[in-house]
């Protein structure tokens, strides 16, 4: 049998040929015609921008985009080739990009309360001081301070205990800030600022007067010379009821209370050691007059209606009034004759009181609102005591902490800090 040679036959591979032309002849068609693209873009806004663009690219192209955002901006580029070849063979081309930016924008609101002024209350003998000190405080730190209330300071504290609002306590009596007077609103600390003296007070008014002329004599003679005999004639004449002689209350006023003190030592110095025998002689001739402060009992003296007033220096100094100064025994002055001052004593409805050396301290009650603001006046106070020197008060070399609480830890951090700067040293209980 005759081989015959296996190979594709004339027409077949003429048909192939014409295919494979048929196919190059579509791609080049393909190729070269321009894309026909249909993009459909829908966009949904509310507190943000969406843009999308898709763009296919086939032998017939169709694209719809719809985008919905609230919050972020978002681009999405996609881009699709795709070619379809009769004989089941398939190429895909897809490329994607996409940008989200998402933006947050945060708005801050900020508020300013007015500070509600500090409430002050004073002795009524240091009320020109304290205003002074407020009124500095105020212009350093732009707190702002309220007109101080002043009467006498157990007065004062039995407006406190009462309920009365109060920020600051400036008091001329030590026992004022104590639980006896101020209750459950004690803070249980105070820091003396200043120490001052009992003087005999008159006016131009009191000169006019004989028998008031003479014991201002009597008064001058017996401080140049601090004679016993002489300070006895003196006390025994102001007392006889020549004249009259102010004393404001001693339940209210501090000042009072010291006034029949110094009655009671000048008794004890001068008049072999009775302590009444100037007082019980005043009182027996109904020559003493009252008030319910020293302060209230200036006007008097000025118009003559009494020619003398027991009174702190201070306060005769800064309302412009005469005044005899008394022996350091007697005008409870001194820190270092505490222990002899203690020996005497008043007994009212308020208890008894034992004599003390008058210190004017200040604290800050329980019931204070503007607490912060109340302990950055104190420490200014203690940090501005020197200037208190100009209304004739004594100021010590470091502030006087006096403190009852169970442990240093338990005082406001404010008065820690005044004391381990060494501004107040302790100098005992409240």
């Amino acid at each position: 049998m005759k081989m015959q040679r296996r190979g594709v036959s004339t027409p077949v591979a003429a048909s192939a040929v014409i295919v494979v032309l048929i196919i190059l002849i579509g791609a080049y068609a393909i190729y070269s015609k321009p894309a026909s693209t249909v993009t459909a873009t829908s966009t949904s806004v509310s507190t943000a921008i969406t843009t999308s663009v898709s763009t296919a690219v086939s032998t017939s192209i169709s694209t719809a985009t719809t985008t919905a955002t609230t919050t972020a901006i978002s681009t999405s580029i996609s881009t699709s080739i795709s070619t379809s070849i009769s004989t089941s063979t398939a190429t895909a081309t897809t490329t994607a990009t996409t940008t989200s930016l998402v933006t947050t924008t945060a708005t801050t609101t900020s508020t300013s309360i007015a500070l509600a002024p500090i409430l002050s209350y004073s002795a009524d003998a240091y009320a020109t001081e304290t205003t002074a000190l407020l009124t500095g405080f105020s212009k350093a730190t732009g707190i702002p301070v309220a007109p101080v209330v002043s009467g006498g300071s157990n007065a004062d504290a039995s407006a406190i205990a009462a309920g009365a609002p109060d920020d600051i306590f400036i008091s001329a009596a030590l026992a004022a800030t104590a639980p006896a007077h101020l209750g459950n609103l004690s803070s249980n600390w105070a820091i003396g600022v200043a120490s001052d003296q009992m003087v005999l007070a008159y006016s131009n008014a009191t000169l006019t007067n004989s028998a008031a002329s003479a014991i201002i004599t009597q008064g001058k003679t017996a401080a140049s010379s601090n004679a016993t005999s002489d300070w006895n004639s003196f006390f025994a004449t102001l007392t006889s009821g020549s004249v009259k002689v102010g004393i404001s209350s001693p339940v209210a006023d501090p000042a009072g209370l010291r006034a029949w003190l110094v009655l009671e030592a000048a008794g004890y110095l001068y008049s072999g050691g009775n302590q009444q025998a100037y007082a019980s002689t005043l009182l027996a001739a109904g020559a003493n007059t009252t008030a319910s402060s020293a302060a209230n009992l200036v006007a008097p003296l000025q118009a003559g209606q009494i020619q003398f007033l027991f009174i702190y220096r201070s306060a005769a100094i800064t309302s412009g009034i005469g005044y005899l100064s008394l022996n350091t025994h007697v005008n409870l002055s001194s820190p270092t004759l505490a222990s002899f001052y203690s020996k005497f004593s008043y007994t009212d409805s308020a208890g008894k009181t034992a004599g003390a050396p008058i210190v004017i301290v200040i604290t800050v009650p329980l019931n204070s609102v503007n607490t912060t603001e109340a302990l950055e006046f104190v420490q200014y106070v203690v940090k501005n005591m020197a200037s208190l020197s100009a209304y004739g008060l004594v100021v010590p070399a470091q502030g006087l902490l006096y403190s009852s609480v169970a442990s240093p830890q338990m005082l406001p951090s404010a008065v820690q800090a005044l004391e381990s700067q060494g501004l107040i040293v302790l100098s005992g209980p409240i």
